[in-house]
């Protein structure tokens, strides 16, 4: 192998949040600016980097899986952990066959010279062209950017502020620069994101005043938020809605639906807060999709606040519902709480409230059949392009046209999996950006 193709060929996995999805991008921008070259599956690379997760033991599974597979397929690549997994664990991951560097989140702003310091990664004397590493734009038509890392509320299940540290918000500039480096990267949609965005806060700019920066400094055609908390919706922070741009979207927390487990918890809010958040979103937007997060076999749970945290969801008609079986991470106060739930119970609780999910999620969907809204298209799987509308439903339509990263209106048609078919009168996308 020539000195300036020497480990030049990357490829990158992600398992988790998108916070790491964000922080990966931005790890492919900095080695295609450096001249590596990225390649899509382990078997091809000379190195390949895995961006952990460890919010559950499933995500630690899959993280060991990865890893494992990667060392099969290529036993001659070197093999780099990173991510939350390898900040909790790292002599865990450290002991898999194949595995020779384990870094933890603090290592990712400078993975790059770290690879390049250890002999993993030697510079290619001659970049890549412009057109080349233009053409790579992550792994969506969504641009993922992180505006904030760390959390400080200690939830007692939660292992993220354990492994994320202390909260703390990227610049207003930086960020307006990211962003618009994505639109000139021709992305059509970014997504804020952070362990808890709605904690933003740099140099008395908070979330409201960054969007309102975002809005006024870039050419960004859809902005859409990640996570909120219940208590950082505000009047004010929904009157920037107006805006076309702004997706009527948002991800609002919920974990339980009853207060005793709530409470349990450690959560900052009752049901009550959490239904005056919803309200004054659909007050104002009664179009926008709310989506949540829901744990179901917390301990102590009893069948009966089960049974109201289900009412809740079920009376609070989301747009999608994600589910997760209480995981314990030892670090965790909960971990130690008594009253620790089965596996089986927590399968059967995970089922119903999983049938109850796909439920709402159809029942959403069906309220805009008939109906016209934005999609961005991004990807076509055996001749059916998929894509979402900016209240984020998913849409299918077939079509032989290249529909990737175009932005149209779309009239919505029948239910079909956990989306809607697209009626096939396809109008003129907008123009991607050159």
């Amino acid at each position: 192998m020539s000195t300036d193709q020497r480990g030049s060929k990357i490829a990158l996995d992600t398992i988790g949040c998108k916070l790491n999805q964000a922080e990966t991008e931005l790890l492919a921008k900095q080695l295609t600016a450096a001249g590596y070259r990225l390649v899509a599956d382990a078997d091809e690379a000379d190195i390949y980097i895995l961006n952990t997760c460890t919010v559950t033991h499933v995500a630690d599974s899959k993280s060991r899986h990865l890893l494992r597979r990667a060392h099969r397929q290529n036993p001659d690549a070197r093999l780099v952990a990173t991510g939350c997994y390898a900040e909790r664990a790292s002599q865990e991951l450290a002991q898999i066959n194949g595995v020779d560097l384990v870094l933890g989140n603090n290592a990712k702003a400078d993975l790059v010279s770290r690879l390049e310091g250890h002999g993993y990664l030697c510079r290619p004397r001659r970049a890549l062209p412009e057109p080349v590493r233009r053409s790579y734009t992550g792994f969506r038509t969504r641009a993922f950017i992180k505006i904030q890392d760390g959390c400080g509320n200690y939830c007692a299940y939660c292992i993220v502020p354990l492994v994320r540290g202390e909260e703390k918000s990227l610049p207003v500039d930086q960020i307006i620069t990211e962003v618009n480096q994505r639109v000139a990267d021709g992305y059509r949609e970014v997504v804020l994101t952070g362990t808890r965005i709605g904690a933003y806060n740099y140099n008395g700019v908070n979330l409201k005043g960054l969007i309102e920066h975002i809005l006024a400094g870039t050419g960004v055609n859809r902005l859409r938020l990640s996570s909120l908390q219940p208590y950082e919706i505000s009047a004010e922070l929904i009157g920037l809605w107006p805006d076309e741009r702004l997706c009527p979207h948002f991800h609002l927390s919920l974990q339980s639906g009853s207060d005793a487990v709530l409470g349990r918890m450690k959560r900052r809010y009752t049901t009550t807060d959490y239904q005056q958040a919803l309200a004054l979103i659909r007050d104002s937007l009664p179009e926008a999709a709310i989506t949540t997060d829901v744990i179901v076999g917390f301990p102590g749970e009893t069948e009966a606040e089960f049974s109201e945290s289900y009412d809740f969801c079920r009376r609070m008609h989301f747009a999608r519902l994600h589910v997760f079986a209480y995981s314990p991470r030892q670090e965790t106060a909960a971990s130690h709480l008594p009253g620790q739930i089965g596996d089986q119970v927590k399968q059967l609780r995970s089922q119903k409230m999983l049938a109850l999910a796909r439920e709402s999620s159809r029942e959403f969907a069906q309220r805009f059949r008939g109906k016209t809204r934005p999609v961005l298209w991004e990807k076509r799987t055996n001749g059916v392009w998929s894509g979402y509308t900016d209240n984020y439903i998913k849409v299918y339509i077939r079509s032989k046209r290249n529909l990737a990263n175009r932005l149209m209106p779309i009239e919505l048609g029948g239910v079909n999996g956990d989306g809607l078919w697209g009626l096939n009168r396809l109008a003129e996308p907008v123009p991607a950006p050159l």
